[in-house]
């Protein structure tokens, strides 16, 4: 099943979404936010798709904890923070908006949607 190849151990799993439901409403917002950016990253394996998740959230319990601003943690710009924390758990899973253009064009060649070329 795919969503297990992303997230890992079921079980972990559960108990980190616990985790994060148990987060001020800022931070939960902010670490949910980023678990879905990080959905399109491809995990180097089953154990480093959760234990990405289980940092995401001990690093929001700390910060929660201490009250440190969300945007310092996560920068100007959240996307550049996600991926490099993605860059710790993946081999190579993103994919360039170039490459995502790529692959679209060459399905809709091959459905007949778009001509050759």
């Amino acid at each position: 099943m795919l969503i297990s190849k992303i997230i890992g151990d079921k079980r972990r799993y559960r108990q980190y979404r616990a985790r994060v439901g148990r987060l001020p409403e800022d931070y939960r917002t902010a670490a949910e936010a980023i678990e879905r950016y990080l959905m399109h990253f491809v995990p180097a394996d089953n154990e480093s798709a959760i234990s990405e998740f289980e940092d995401l959230a001990e690093l929001f319990e700390r910060v929660a904890s201490d009250g440190t601003p969300i945007r310092e943690v996560v920068g100007d710009e959240p996307t550049e923070f996600a991926e490099e924390f993605a860059r710790n758990y993946t081999k190579g899973g993103y994919v360039p908006d170039k490459e995502r253009q790529r692959l679209l064009h060459g399905i809709e060649r091959a459905t007949g949607e778009r001509e050759p070329g």
